[in-house]
């Protein structure tokens, strides 16, 4: 990840867009897709195929040796899953995180979706995680600190009865797919409040909340990361692009 803080240009914030605005639509028709006995393979099969037909690439598939489209992980799965035939099941929760690349410029998105009926404890965890990612995002303003984006987060989850990950942290982003600044979901008290937040900063913030502890255990493919404890996890991401008005979702799922 580059040091360096890179500030979009007008112009790169519109290719941002496209490639963000396909990031969206491509988990849109996942998100149809998901339900009892599809295969997560049969999704990154689909997903790929989407993003070539429409001119792009993606953005994880050959990233330091990553051989998928999607990141497809199942319960206990915090990030990075391999997607793979087996099927999914009445009850299971699916992240699916992925990205694009148009023109150049990387688009990143997640969520965190039902196969079909789950239980209570899972659906209120979606809940609260996607509650986070909309606080986060209503923290990222102009003129505030990188740390209101991370105690938005860690201060929401916690109050819930979660956890957050933190071994994993969301990233600015832009010509490259991990741009500075880092953007962990809790805030660490040596590190003071981070860099002020500027118009054309553009930020992959992405909360990873966990029903147990915090802490994980990266399994024998060497990608695939699980809560050490087995609770469930739960993953929503979006990119924003910080502007003189306040934050813009590149990503939005719906509409």
């Amino acid at each position: 990840m580059r040091d360096k803080i890179i500030l979009k240009a007008p112009w790169e914030l519109e290719i941002l867009r496209r490639s963000n605005r396909l990031v969206a639509e491509t988990l849109r028709e996942l998100t149809r897709m998901v339900r009892p006995g599809v295969s997560t393979l049969e999704l990154d099969r689909f997903a790929e195929t989407y993003l070539r037909e429409r001119g792009a690439r993606p953005a994880f598939k050959g990233y330091r040796d990553y051989p998928f489209t999607l990141c497809a992980s199942v319960n206990e799965a915090v990030v990075h899953g391999f997607p793979s035939t087996r099927l999914l099941r009445e009850g299971d929760i699916l992240s699916l995180d992925m990205g694009a690349v148009v023109d150049g410029y990387y688009g990143d998105a997640a969520v965190t979706l039902p196969v079909g009926r789950i239980s209570g404890e899972a659906e209120r965890l979606l809940r609260v995680t996607r509650e986070c990612l909309e606080r986060s995002v209503g923290a990222a303003q102009p003129g505030g600190r990188l740390a209101d984006i991370s105690q938005a987060v860690q201060g929401h989850a916690e109050a819930n009865g979660f956890s957050v990950v933190r071994v994993f942290v969301g990233h600015g982003i832009g010509k490259a797919l991990h741009e500075a600044p880092q953007i962990p979901n809790f805030v660490d008290a040596g590190q003071g409040r981070g860099p002020v937040l500027k118009a054309g900063m553009v930020l992959a913030i992405e909360p990873m909340v966990n029903a147990g502890g915090p802490d994980v255990r990266v399994l024998g493919d060497k990608w695939t990361a699980v809560t050490a404890d087995g609770a469930l996890s739960a993953h929503f991401e979006h990119t924003v692009a910080i502007t003189e008005h306040g934050s813009e979702v590149l990503t939005l799922l719906d509409g």
